[in-house]
């Protein structure tokens, strides 16, 4: 078995572990071959070849990890095909309000809780569901400023 072969059994490995972390399986296989890519960016139809699965999987499962801010759209003169990179900040932007679905879910949030009256049990528990998502949107910066500054640190040691 060559390095690649192993690289992409890794791959696998890692999608499987991500499945059962709750990812979606085409979410978790297109998010392995943006990490393990050798190229600077893929198109939907390279990630559907390389996992051998539908255009219309694949299609879903790069609206997902955009959505939530792991992978951006690239410019791409000259080709008619839309080219996507996992973001340099991926992991940091995942738990930010640049990601969409916090921003649904507090949105949701509200919206239940303009609905429903403050005796109302339903109002009790939607208002937590938004004090949460709040509370950790306004952790956020403070945590990501400690972890940048142990990247920038481990990278200089690097």
């Amino acid at each position: 078995m060559n390095d690649r072969q192993e690289q992409w059994r890794a791959a696998e490995q890692l999608a499987l572990t991500l499945t059962e972390g709750g990812l979606q399986r085409m979410a978790a296989r297109t998010l392995a071959v943006f990490l393990f890519t050798d190229q600077d960016s893929v198109t939907a139809g390279e990630i559907a070849e390389r996992l051998e699965a539908s255009a219309g999987s694949v299609s879903a499962a790069i609206k997902s990890l955009l959505s939530v801010g792991l992978i951006e759209r690239l410019p791409a003169p000259g080709s008619r095909r839309e080219h996507y990179r996992l973001r340099d900040d991926a992991w940091a932007v995942l738990f930010t309000s640049q990601n969409t679905v916090i921003q649904v879910m507090l949105q949701a949030a509200q919206a239940g809780i303009d609905t429903t009256t403050a005796d109302d049990p339903a109002h009790r528990r939607l208002t937590q569901m938004r004090d949460f998502y709040q509370f950790m949107l306004g952790e956020i910066p403070t945590l990501l400023e400690r972890w940048q500054h142990h990247h920038n640190s481990a990278f200089r040691q690097a």
